[in-house]
């Protein structure tokens, strides 16, 4: 399946440069993100916009396929990409900012997915796991009785892209998934939880290839 990760926007919250780049343990966070689809055999492309030109460029040196959307919004760069590369059949998307997902994660959404049998498909994280200052959920739905929060990570059917399209609603108990980093205080718990043995290293960019 086509996998398109999202990295368009400022980062201005966390404001350290192109946030997509900002480095867990040495490791810019979209790498964790495109190695988490990539591993699971998915077809990634990175959207990018005038807003993220180092991202654009680390893409590039690092041999990561690439779409220069024009930076409308999330939603518009979406709808952008998928029509002008074409693609027809399912099309999973993800924001840049989640480093704790892993390939099992995605392997089960995918699976949630084809199970569902459902155009479109989207992931959510009960709000319980998003409390204290680096977990947070601005916006709350209730899926299946349970509080939760959008966790960056949904699948559209590509011919239906600029259509209101059937969902399924996938709650998951996965912490991994509530942790967007957005703060500094967020960055230091991916460091915690990505390399615990390092002391959690984290912060810097890697505009260098």
């Amino acid at each position: 399946m086509l996998a398109l990760i999202l990295a368009g926007g400022l980062g201005s919250r966390l404001n350290m440069g192109e946030k997509p780049l900002v480095q867990v343990c040495g490791t810019p966070m979209i790498e964790y993100v495109i190695r988490a689809f990539s591993v699971g055999g998915h077809r990634v492309i990175v959207v990018g916009s005038p807003k993220t030109p180092f991202t654009r460029n680390w893409c590039r040196a690092h041999g990561i396929d690439l779409y220069p959307a024009s930076g409308r919004g999330y939603v518009e760069d979406i709808v952008e990409a998928v029509t002008e590369i074409g693609e027809d059949g399912p099309v999973c998307t993800s924001v840049s900012d989640i480093p704790c997902v892993d390939p099992g994660i995605v392997g089960r959404i995918m699976d949630a997915y084809l199970e569902a049998g459902t155009p479109a498909l989207s992931t959510w994280v009960p709000s319980t796991l998003c409390r204290g200052s680096a977990l947070r959920c601005s916006y709350r739905e209730s899926i299946g009785g349970v509080p939760a929060c959008p966790a960056g990570i949904n699948i559209l059917k590509g011919d239906l892209i600029e259509e209101e399209q059937a969902e399924h609603k996938l709650l998951l108990e996965e912490p991994a998934l509530a942790l967007n980093v957005n703060t500094p205080e967020d960055l230091a718990l991916a460091a915690r939880i990505l390399c615990p043995g390092a002391g959690g290293s984290a912060g810097g960019q890697g505009h260098r290839s």
